[in-house]
């Protein structure tokens, strides 16, 4: 395998006529935190627009300006880099879902606050969401097992407050988180193909509203 040449360290910042470096030359040494994150802002923007199969290193190094050594030195092989990108989204979803349950004791309000998450979550300008719900990667197994731990944490988090407060038996009440949950992903997932023609606020209303009168109506224990 041929790699790219090194650079030239006396020209990093300009050429010999004094003018700004060109586009295509490779960037200066980052910190390794950093350079780690510009890899996989520039590995998002390629698998978003060619899916992971027709994603290829060399583009991916490219779009980083970086040589492909650098890009092998943190993710050896495409697939570890696809599985480190996947792993910051879920963490990242992970995180909102679970900072909008916390975000209120009232349970209309929090439902409120999980539909508007996720349909925030889904109209990102990274189009986080096409990794992490649309991959042409979904039945690896290691893809698959990721998605299905996501799935379950926020299932059995919105089940424990379903039966805290319906005094429901567990089994039953993870039944209805998994319910919520899904909901919540499938009906915002729809929502994004109306291009816009229905507001984010008034989508999310709707849906936080056929939740709750639905999830309102098993009473507590007496």
């Amino acid at each position: 395998m041929v790699h790219d040449a090194p650079v030239d360290r006396t020209q990093a910042a300009h050429s010999s006529s004094g003018a700004p470096r060109a586009a295509g030359q490779r960037s200066a040494r980052l910190p390794r935190d950093e350079r780690r994150a510009q890899l996989l802002t520039a590995a998002q923007e390629v698998f978003v627009a060619n899916g992971y199969h027709g994603a290829a290193m060399d583009e991916i190094a490219e779009t980083a300006h970086v040589s492909k050594p650098v890009l092998y030195q943190h993710f050896p092989s495409k697939r570890e880099l696809y599985l480190a990108l996947l792993d910051s989204h879920l963490s990242a979803l992970t995180d909102l879902m679970m900072g909008a349950l916390d975000s209120t004791t009232d349970n209309k309000e929090r439902v409120q606050a999980v539909m508007r998450a996720y349909y925030r979550f889904i109209d990102s300008d990274d189009q986080a969401h096409r990794l992490v719900f649309e991959s042409d990667l979904i039945n690896d197994p290691d893809v698959s097992s990721r998605l299905e731990t996501f799935n379950k944490a926020f299932a059995d988090a919105i089940a424990r407050v379903i039966a805290e407060d319906t005094k429901l038996p567990l089994l039953e009440a993870q039944l209805l988180g998994r319910g919520l949950a899904g909901m919540a992903q499938v009906s915002a997932r729809y929502w994004l193909e109306t291009d816009g023609n229905l507001d984010l606020d008034v989508a999310s209303d709707l849906i936080y509203r056929l939740a709750w009168r639905g999830i309102s109506r098993f009473p507590k224990e007496t």
